[in-house]
This record gives structure tokens, C-alpha cells and sequence, in this order.
């Protein structure tokens, strides 16, 4: 990666997965920024005439790059390849579907200027109704946090803080600036030395939970994760996840996976192991009929 970053550009990473007209808005709803930025879209061998919609727009633009990457690499993998072309100071992983107000950039740099401990930050991820998405905040998904939340007992943890699930419950008094495990993997900003010294995404996984990965490493890292409560950004949802519902789901099951054998105390037991791996595999059988019932709706 190049070394020689600009202290006054951020680099906005967007991967493109056939993302539809979604890809275009976002690209331009990041270059009306207030701070200086750069888009470069990682193009994962798109088929929707996307990608080229945006060439044909954008081309004479020094302020946008399109990395071909010839074959769908994933997301964090396709993240790796643009972010060691990226100029800035500041990395931005962004999703296609997203939309940055004007200032959202300038108010994460900010944030993430006014304290060297903070490795990552993030910010409330809202649907199109206006509701934060519970992803925005998230503890590690430990085995016992996961099994609190599909349980439903997360809900009693303001009784019993042992139940805590994985996604931290809404409060009246979030602060603007709250320390968390792990933010939306829809909007993330760090340091570019922060993600060259992490040597970026674990590109073992395809795609799902490797914000995840990269949140907790950071911590590992002795830094810490952040999400800025007050910058809210919405979010579509999922244009490329509608259209493979069976890669993604497959991609989401192994993801998890991974994240649980690299990080979750619970899968240096023999039985645990075993037992989470065949959960994983009959959910992930157990769901098909809903995959292919959304990929009939997206056709």
C-alpha cells in the first residue's frame, strides 16, 4: 500500500456486487461531501451495467477510480484492492446502498481526530422509515450472546445483565460518541495506518462478519471502536444480496463460522465446536425455502 497518504483526503471504498442504481446516488451523495474525498469503486465483476453507467459519468473526474477486479473477490478482499490504491489519510469502507449526508464525513474525522485511542468509528445506520438498525451497536457474538438473542432472554438484560445479547439495546441517554465491541459493517472509518498495520480485511471471509473480525482486531490492537450516535446515514439494504440470496446466506453461515473459531473462547471445547458446526449447517438448511422464496420475489 502507499505510504505517502494525503493528511487532508479521505478515500471512500465502495464495493460493487451488481449494486443497481443504488451505486450511482451513493457515489454521488459521497462526492457532495464538505470534506475533500475520493470515491474508488471495487468492482466485482458487475454484470448490471452499473459499474459502467458510472465510468460513463464519472470518467473524466480525478476524484473517482474504478478497480476491475475481474471476478467477484468478496467484500473484504474487494475492499484490500481499492484501499491499496487509496490516497487518503482516512479509509472509508461504505456499502453501495448507503447514502452520506454532506457533513457525516467531516463529523467522523472529527470524532476520530479529537482521541488517538479511538482505532474505528462508525455511525446510526437507519432504515428508509428512519429506524436504527441494531447493527449500528453490537457486543462480539459470542456463543452465549448469540444463543441470548435468538432466545429472545436478551430482552430481560436490563433485569439480568448476564442475558446481554449481541446488539446493545437503544438507550435515552446514548451519548453522542459511545465506545462499543464492533459497528455496522455498512459504514466504517479508520486511520489508513490503522488498516495497514491490521494488513486490512481477513480475506477468509467471503462476505458477512468480517466487520465483525476487523472491529474486534482493532481492539485487539489496543485500540478502541466507537460509533457516532448523532451522525445517522440510511441505508438501503442489500440490492447485490437480493439478487443472491443462496451466495449470500452461504457466505453469512461460513462467516460466522470463521469469526466464532478465531475469536469465541467456547470453540476450544471439543463438543461446542461440533455442536455450533452443526447448528450453522441446519440453519442454513432450515432457511433455504426463505432464500429461494426471495430470490423468486427479486426476479
Amino acid at each position: 500500500m502507499d505510504n505517502a497518504a494525503n493528511s487532508t483526503l479521505t478515500s471512500v471504498i465502495v464495493v460493487a456486487a451488481d449494486s443497481g442504481a443504488d451505486l450511482g446516488s451513493c457515489v454521488e451523495h459521497a462526492l457532495g461531501s464538505t470534506a475533500a474525498c475520493e470515491v474508488i469503486v471495487s468492482d466485482n465483476a458487475s454484470g448490471d451495467g452499473a459499474v459502467d453507467a458510472l465510468a460513463a459519468r464519472w470518467g473524466g473526474d480525478a476524484r473517482v477510480r474504478i478497480v476491475r477486479n475481474g471476478s467477484n473477490l468478496g467484500f473484504g478482499a474487494g475492499c484490500n484492492r481499492a484501499a491499496a490504491q487509496a490516497r487518503g489519510d482516512v479509509i472509508v469502507l461504505l456499502n453501495p446502498d448507503c447514502m452520506l449526508p454532506a457533513d457525516a464525513l467531516a463529523r467522523l474525522r472529527a470524532a476520530l481526530d479529537a482521541d488517538p485511542g479511538i482505532g474505528l468509528v462508525g455511525a446510526s445506520i437507519v432504515a428508509a422509515d428512519g429506524q436504527v438498525e441494531r447493527a449500528s451497536r453490537r457486543r462480539d457474538p459470542t456463543l452465549w450472546r448469540a444463543l441470548m438473542s435468538l432466545s429472545g432472554l436478551a430482552r430481560l438484560e436490563a433485569r439480568w445483565p448476564a442475558l446481554a445479547g449481541v446488539n446493545l439495546p437503544p438507550r435515552a441517554d446514548t451519548p453522542a460518541l459511545e465506545s462499543v465491541d464492533a459497528v455496522s459493517g455498512a459504514l466504517m472509518l479508520l486511520p489508513r495506518r490503522v488498516f495497514d498495520q491490521l494488513g486490512g480485511f481477513d480475506e477468509g471471509y467471503f462476505l458477512h462478519c468480517e466487520d465483525l473480525d476487523l472491529c474486534r482486531r482493532v481492539r485487539d490492537a489496543g485500540l478502541r471502536v466507537a460509533c457516532v450516535n448523532d451522525v445517522r446515514v440510511v441505508h438501503g439494504k442489500g440490492t447485490s444480496s437480493r439478487r443472491r440470496p443462496f451466495l449470500v446466506a452461504r457466505a453469512k453461515h461460513r462467516g460466522m463460522w470463521r469469526w466464532f473459531r478465531k475469536f469465541d473462547p467456547a470453540a476450544r471445547n471439543p463438543l461446542l465446536r461440533a455442536l455450533v458446526a452443526g447448528a450453522l449447517c441446519a440453519h442454513y438448511l432450515v432457511s433455504l425455502p426463505r432464500y429461494a422464496w426471495a430470490l423468486l420475489r427479486a426476479r
